[in-house]
C-alpha cells in the first residue's frame, strides 16, 4: 500500500506553483509506502528513532515474527526486558510498554485520532513518551492519511525547499509562506521535497552555505 494521491492533488500544487510544478513533471508520480495500522505504526516510529533503517527493519522483524499478532494485549503480556531483548534500547521498550498500557486501559483511543484535527493529533500523540511532533506528523502522514502535512522540523523537507527555489535558508516565515501555497495538499508536496532532497532531479544542489565557509 503507498501514500494515495492522484489528478486532483498534483494539478492543484502545478496550478499554485509553477517551480515545483516543473519538479514533478521531471520526477513523476512518487510511491511512498504507508502503514494501515495506527498501532504497530506508532510502536515501528518509536523503534526507529535515531537508528538506521537496517537497524530498525532488523528489530522490526524479530518482534512481529516473536508476537505474531502486534497488538495492546500482546505486548502487555510481555514485559520490558522482552522488548529490549528484540534489539531496542532499554528506554524504547519502556515508552512502547507505556503506550500499550495506555491503549489497552482506554486511556489513549487510537480510533478517536480519526475523528479529531491535525493538531488535537499532534497534541495527543506527543504527549506519549518517546513521541514528538515531527513523529507525529510522520504518523500521520504514512498511516492516518492526512492530506496537508508538512514539518518544519523536518531537515529533509527544509533541504528540498532550499534546492526546489534556490534558498540559502528556510527560516519559519519562509517555510509558512510555502506551507499555506501548498495547503490542502502539503503532503503531497512533502512527497516530491523528499524526493528532490534525496537527489531525484540531478541538476538540483543544496545552496545552504557550506560549513565553515568564510561569509564576505
Amino acid at each position: 500500500m503507498y501514500v494515495e494521491y492522484g489528478d486532483k492533488e498534483i494539478e492543484y500544487l502545478k496550478s499554485k506553483d509553477k517551480v515545483l510544478g516543473a519538479a514533478i513533471d521531471k520526477i513523476g508520480h512518487i510511491y511512498r509506502p504507508a502503514r494501515t495500522d495506527l498501532f504497530t505504526s506508532v510502536v515501528n516510529s518509536i523503534i526507529g528513532q535515531q537508528i538506521s533503517t537496517t537497524a530498525q527493519k532488523t528489530i522490526w522483524k524479530r518482534m512481529t515474527e516473536h508476537f505474531g499478532d502486534l497488538n495492546a494485549d500482546t505486548i502487555c503480556s510481555s514485559s520490558v526486558n522482552d522488548l529490549q531483548s528484540f534489539g531496542t534500547t532499554f528506554k524504547k521498550a519502556e515508552y512502547i510498554m507505556g503506550f500499550a498500557e495506555k491503549v489497552q486501559t482506554g486511556e489513549l483511543d487510537l480510533d478517536a485520532l480519526y475523528d479529531q484535527s491535525d493538531e488535537e493529533v499532534i497534541r495527543r500523540l506527543s504527549e506519549l513518551k518517546g513521541i514528538g511532533v515531527w513523529t507525529a506528523e510522520m504518523i500521520m502522514t504514512f498511516c492516518m492519511g492526512r492530506p496537508n502535512i508538512i514539518s518544519y522540523g523536518d531537515l529533509a523537507i527544509l533541504r528540498g525547499m532550499r534546492m526546489l527555489y534556490h534558498h540559502k535558508k528556510i527560516d519559519k516565515k519562509l517555510f509558512e509562506k510555502y506551507r499555506r501555497r501548498y495547503s490542502p495538499y502539503g503532503s503531497v508536496a512533502s512527497l516530491y521535497l523528499w524526493a528532490i532532497a534525496g537527489g531525484a532531479i540531478e541538476d538540483m544542489k543544496d545552496y545552504a552555505p557550506k560549513k565553515g565557509a568564510v561569509k564576505k
